[in-house]
Formats: structure tokens, C-alpha cells, sequence
């Protein structure tokens, strides 16, 4: 937990998908949310501590660095990735993203659900609560028995230094 780095305090971001659809099943569209995480990281908007890619939610632990704020930041992580998403399941003929169909005078999908969950973490006993939560919500899931198993996950970074995304700080 770096709160030296930046000029707002880590954040727990949790953004589920519309209607709770399994929109992230397939590794390839998990990827579109690791390639837009990798993008903020290389491009020095954000330090990411941890996250964790589930079938219709994410979670993250990030920080916006100097020169970007937590809105920008959010806002353009989820329109980027709902593009993306779309495009990618309507290239597929996948037919699970007419689900995210809405009636809105602004849009006609609607991927992410509005309102993102958004937590100031100011205290390490509070960083290190949230870290396990994101860790261990694969193994609650049932789609492993160690949260380092779940490639999706910082958690084989936490546990053995790999970070196969080369995206993560601690």
C-alpha cells in the first residue's frame, strides 16, 4: 500500500456487469479487462495492487497517479471495456450481449451496471482485509482451491512474486 504515490488513497473498485450476465466466462473477453488494466498501468495512471476477474464482476485494489483522478479514471475503464466487450461478442456472433440491450436515450448497451462500488482503503489493516477478499472470491466461487490457482488474480503474485500481466506493484 503506497499512499506516498499518489495524490488520493488507494481504492477497492468493484464493477459488476448488467444484470449480473457470465459476460467474462471465456478467457478472451477476461483479457479485454487484463489488456485495458495493462494500458492504465504502462501509461502511469494508475498503480494496481491487486485484482481479480470473476464470470460477471471484477475487482480491484488501484490508485489514480498524479495528473488523473479516480473519476477519469473509472469512467474511462468501464466505457473502454463495455466497447470493447460488445464489439468483441458481436464479432463473435455471441448472442448473450443482446441481454445488455437497454432503452436509454444515451446508450443501447448497457455492459457494465451503473455505480461502480468505490472504497477509500486509508488503512493498511483495511488494504490487507480487502486484498484477501479479492483473493479469495475464485475459491468461494468454487473455481479453485487456492486462490493463487486462479490465473485471473494477483494472488500467485502475492504468494510467489509472478505477476504473469506484468501490471501489479505492492
Amino acid at each position: 500500500m503506497n499512499l506516498h504515490c499518489a495524490t488520493e488513497y488507494p481504492q477497492f473498485f468493484t464493477a459488476s456487469i448488467h444484470n449480473w450476465l457470465p459476460l467474462l466466462l471465456e478467457d478472451k473477453y477476461k483479457n479485454i479487462i487484463t489488456g485495458s488494466l495493462h494500458f492504465l498501468v504502462q501509461h502511469k495512471r494508475i498503480e494496481l495492487n491487486t485484482f481479480v476477474i470473476m464470470n460477471n464482476h471484477v475487482h480491484l485494489i488501484w490508485q489514480p497517479l498524479p495528473g488523473h483522478t479516480l473519476k477519469s479514471i473509472q469512467l474511462s475503464f468501464m466505457k473502454f471495456t463495455a466497447q470493447q466487450l460488445k464489439f468483441a461478442y458481436s464479432n463473435d456472433k455471441n448472442s448473450l450481449i443482446e441481454q445488455c440491450k437497454v432503452n436509454k436515450a444515451d446508450r443501447e448497451y448497457q455492459v457494465w451496471k451503473r455505480k461502480p462500488l468505490s472504497i477509500e482503503l486509508r488503512s493498511e489493516s483495511v488494504f490487507v482485509q480487502k486484498l484477501e477478499y479479492i483473493h479469495y472470491n475464485p475459491v468461494k466461487a468454487g473455481l479453485c482451491n487456492f486462490p493463487e490457482e486462479y490465473h485471473y488474480s494477483s494472488a500467485l503474485f502475492y504468494e510467489k512474486g509472478i505477476d504473469h500481466f506484468n501490471m501489479l506493484s505492492y
